[in-house]
């Protein structure tokens, strides 16, 4: 399923592709799918009780990209979709999404005609050129200004555990989304599940939103990544891989929510770390959490080194833990919330 779902593409807006193939996942696993409006994959596995309270677990489809802004012989000047580091740009592949797809190299200097100033610093986006190998004409009729782009890396296998692709943000967490689903099939439950593969969350959350909104739940947990540990990391700002999920502490977090994980967590021995988080959780938990008159909300979050860009890694075991977690908090819900 991970592998599947990270090695098509789909850009904020354009998520077309991985939402299809989401959906087919998704299928088996729940009483009913669709798409809405704005493009987000839902499923509701019913639980059969009358006035039922409704669960919402959401993981985004889209990833980082760039976008055709202009050409200059045959090179094209792109701009961002979502947060992308210019640092990490020079020689990077792409895949130009026209129908067929293009393939492309974001154009550098070599070292050798670089001043001494020159090597210890990032160009501006401004700066960069793609070279598609056509010549002005051709990119101008074949690449049009508009045209998206991501990122073209591989999805390999490092050591036992660990794996590294793009778009690894955020659709390994929909992966756990499904395997959750799975760990709950033979699970009786007291609420109505909903899984939704939101769309747009890379540049401000309107799928979540939106697929919120009208959903209507009662409770809401937004899976996501957070940084996984390198020996680089900033202290206290980064989890070990392989020590399972992070669970949200802050105010974008409903408390007993919070708790109720960590309780969850320690009563069927799951590893879990905490991941305090002041204000802006960066997550659609954000926006999630004041759809209608309010929403009771969690935060679980998978570590991920290398966010945002081509190789991005987590470890399996994170996932695996990650979706127990969810499947353990969704047990019971109904019941333990009454009251809350």
């Amino acid at each position: 399923m991970l592998e599947r779902l990270c090695t098509l593409n789909g850009p904020s807006g354009y998520e077309r592709p991985v939402a299809l193939a989401a959906k087919e996942l998704l299928a088996p696993l729940v009483d009913e799918t669709w798409m809405d409006r704005l493009g987000n994959v839902i499923g509701v596995r019913r639980c059969g009780k009358p006035g039922a309270k409704k669960l919402l677990l959401d993981a985004h489809l889209d990833e980082i990209g760039l976008v055709v802004t202009g050409h200059k012989d045959g090179f094209l000047r792109f701009g961002t979709i979502g947060g992308v580091d210019p640092r990490m740009l020079p020689d990077r592949e792409l895949t130009i999404l026209t129908d067929p797809p293009r393939l492309g190299v974001v154009a550098c200097l070599p070292p050798h005609v670089l001043s001494a100033e020159d090597r210890e610093k990032a160009p501006p986006i401004q700066e960069f050129y793609v070279d598609t190998g056509l010549s002005q004409e051709e990119a101008q009729r074949m690449i049009p200004v508009g045209t998206p782009m991501v990122f073209r890396a591989p999805f390999l296998k490092l050591g036992e555990q660990q794996i590294c692709s793009k778009a690894l943000d955020d659709r390994s967490c929909f992966v756990a989304l499904l395997r959750a689903a799975q760990l709950l099939r033979d699970s009786e439950l007291d609420v109505d599940l909903y899984l939704m593969g939101s769309v747009q969350e890379e540049v401000g959350c309107a799928g979540a939103v939106t697929g919120t909104q009208a959903l209507a739940p009662d409770f809401c947990v937004a899976v996501d990544v957070t940084h996984g540990k390198t020996p680089d990391s900033a202290k206290g700002q980064a989890y070990a891989m392989g020590g399972g999920p992070a669970v949200g502490i802050g105010p974008n977090m409903t408390r007993w929510m919070s708790r109720r994980l960590l309780d969850k967590a320690a009563a069927q021995d799951i590893p879990v770390q905490k991941e305090v988080m002041g204000g802006n959780t960066g997550t659609n938990a954000w926006k999630m959490q004041i759809c209608n008159e309010g929403i009771a909300t969690a935060v679980v979050s998978l570590p991920l080194k290398y966010m945002h860009t081509p190789v991005e890694v987590l470890d399996l075991n994170d996932l695996e833990q990650t979706a127990k977690l969810l499947a353990a908090f969704a047990r019971g819900l109904g019941e333990e919330a009454d009251g809350r």
